[in-house]
């Protein structure tokens, strides 16, 4: 069995950080260090006062610690976890632009008056939910322990048990919308001979190769090997010519022993076996 810290580990990094950023804005609710209010999603002050951190700001809270935020939770380390090491496995990129584009299409949703909620962390992660449901959907999937039935069933059961536990319904539906929009234009509509109009961004590519985290199979964007260290690579001379980094014992023994003769033209002693001028 795993410990707490290497299971952290082992947490693919996108759900990572979406589920730990969540976490701490929680606790910091709870500590008392600012006002829900200031970072929920508000139109007016988003064009008028400029607040446009409000956009994004609003997709981290969860709601005060209760079991509706620990499902929320759960739900972030099950079924995003599963989504990123499955059909998003090695393409961190793809599945960037995936929670992007769900925040967009949130975003856009929102505007309309009857459609607004102040806080959509919980419609993003329903959408993640849906899109796994559509990824999965013959997962043998058991609620509470007390009913078995497939993937593909998932988010109407938890719209149904949030309907019982009296939950807002529209934080679910508009997740469910965005989720099954994202999956119609990435593999229905292509799947029926459509155009793939939702290929991830190049901007997006470099933005998780400067995050040096995750891996993108054939992403038009290489990873910086020297992110993150002092110097990583090979050393050259000042005169262009690329100097030997290690010497093998053997090696330089028999340098060491060997004639060495002075060259002008590298400014070092030359390496290896001497021979007479006439060749001998």
């Amino acid at each position: 069995m795993s410990t707490p810290a290497q299971y952290y580990q082992s947490l693919p990094p996108v759900s990572k950080f979406y589920g730990v950023a969540c976490l701490m804005t929680t606790s910091a609710l709870y500590l008392g260090l600012y006002d829900p209010w200031n970072i929920a999603l508000s139109y007016q002050d988003v064009f008028k006062r400029f607040q446009v951190n409000l956009l994004i700001t609003n997709f981290f809270f969860l709601g005060p610690f209760s079991p509706f935020f620990a499902i929320r939770l759960i739900m972030i380390a099950r079924y995003g976890v599963l989504l990123e090491r499955g059909p998003f496995d090695k393409r961190t990129a793809d599945y960037v632009w995936m929670l992007m584009f769900g925040t967009l299409s949130l975003l856009v949703m929102a505007a309309i008056p009857f459609l607004w909620t102040p806080f959509m962390a919980g419609s993003l992660v329903f959408m993640i939910v849906y899109v796994w449901s559509r990824e999965f959907p013959n997962a043998q999937i058991s609620i509470y322990g007390v009913v078995t039935l497939k993937g593909f069933y998932l988010p109407w059961a938890l719209l149904a048990l949030d309907l019982i536990f009296g939950a807002s319904l529209m934080e679910d539906i508009i997740g469910m919308v965005a989720g099954h929009l994202y999956y119609f234009l990435t593999v229905l509509h292509p799947l029926a001979g459509g155009k793939y109009v939702l290929k991830t961004p190049l901007w997006v590519h470099k933005l998780v190769a400067y995050w040096g985290e995750g891996i993108q199979v054939n992403s038009p964007v290489q990873r910086d090997p020297s992110a993150g260290v002092a110097f990583r690579g090979r050393s050259y001379r000042l005169d262009g010519n690329r100097a030997r980094t290690t010497t093998a014992p053997s090696e330089q023994n028999q340098t060491d022993n060997s004639a060495r003769q002075p060259n002008s033209g590298e400014g070092v002693a030359f390496r290896g076996k001497s021979y007479r001028l006439s060749g001998h």
